[in-house]
């Protein structure tokens, strides 16, 4: 991350290279926000994706968890007045946007159940903390620079955040396996004969797609919540929001036509498809 904002100047400068990439819907969602909250969520992009990049590639366990741990610190050193360079281009977006230590605190715990031990087959409560942390968390820090109301905000992060990453779970299934990774709970599996399931043996299963239904539906009554939320909050600081919603809801619309039958292909909704729904929902 780069280190070149003042809290004087009152403004952020992040690296070119620790931008979301020009073609995701991320990017596009921020492009729609003015200038200053669009750095300051950029700002938090890059901070997420350090994390991030540490819990997926950051070598050894211990040596991912000693770095997690000094994120931690440099988190706690921030909000104590002393922040280290590295999370320098977080001083104006928490000073201006008022965000919370917790959720910053909250996104690191949600890389380190990644960073430690692959995850295989949690329970219900275990899938549901680590999309708190990892979405959920991210989006309470979002809604405070979006501009939403707190008590709408925070409904809104709980249910978009969850919503997005049961429907990144169900698009990764095959990847993640790769990884050693499952994130389907276990309680679904356990109904389909799954007793000890690794990644591989529930990929493969001829029941599979009872058990991505499944999550789908939790999904669906999540992005359900999240549009009520978003049609109570005034429009221009749902934008962003909004454009996020309906890009993932295509990839999880795409990944239930497609069903769950081996060879699955790689989903990814067409730009015209992306560019309809964002008309349809008066985002641009």
């Amino acid at each position: 991350m780069s280190a070149t904002a003042s809290p004087a100047q009152g403004t952020v400068s992040v690296a070119a290279d620790a931008l979301p990439a020009k073609s995701s819907s991320f990017y596009t969602a921020m492009r729609l926000l003015p200038k200053d909250r669009r750095e300051a969520m950029y700002a938090v992009y890059a901070f997420c994706r350090s994390v991030d990049d540490v819990a997926d590639d950051g070598g050894p366990a211990d040596i991912r968890a000693a770095e997690l741990d000094r994120w931690r610190a440099d988190i706690d050193a921030l909000y104590a007045g002393r922040p280290p360079a590295r999370v320098q281009d977080l001083v104006v977006p928490i000073r201006r946007y008022g965000l919370l230590r917790d959720d910053f605190q909250a996104v690191i715990d949600g890389m380190a159940m990644d960073a430690f031990e692959d995850i295989v087959a949690p329970d219900e409560a275990t899938l549901d903390l680590y999309c708190d942390r990892v979405a959920s968390a991210v989006g309470r820090l979002s809604v405070r620079i979006f501009g939403v109301a707190e008590a709408e905000g925070i409904a809104l992060a709980h249910h978009e955040g969850r919503a997005l990453q049961l429907t990144n779970i169900l698009r990764d299934i095959d990847e993640d396996a790769e990884r050693g990774r499952l994130y389907l709970p276990r309680e679904k599996l356990f109904a389909i004969g799954l007793t000890d399931p690794t990644p591989q043996a529930a990929i493969d299963h001829p029941r599979i797609g009872e058990v991505c239904r499944d999550v789908a539906r939790e999904a669906q009554d999540h992005y359900a919540k999240t549009w009520a939320i978003i049609a109570r909050c005034p429009r221009k600081v749902t934008k962003a929001p909004r454009l996020m919603a309906a890009a993932y809801r295509l990839y999880l619309d795409a990944v239930l036509a497609r069903g769950w039958d081996k060879p699955r292909a790689r989903v990814k909704p067409a730009k015209a498809d992306l560019i309809a729904v964002a008309l349809r929902h008066g985002i641009i």
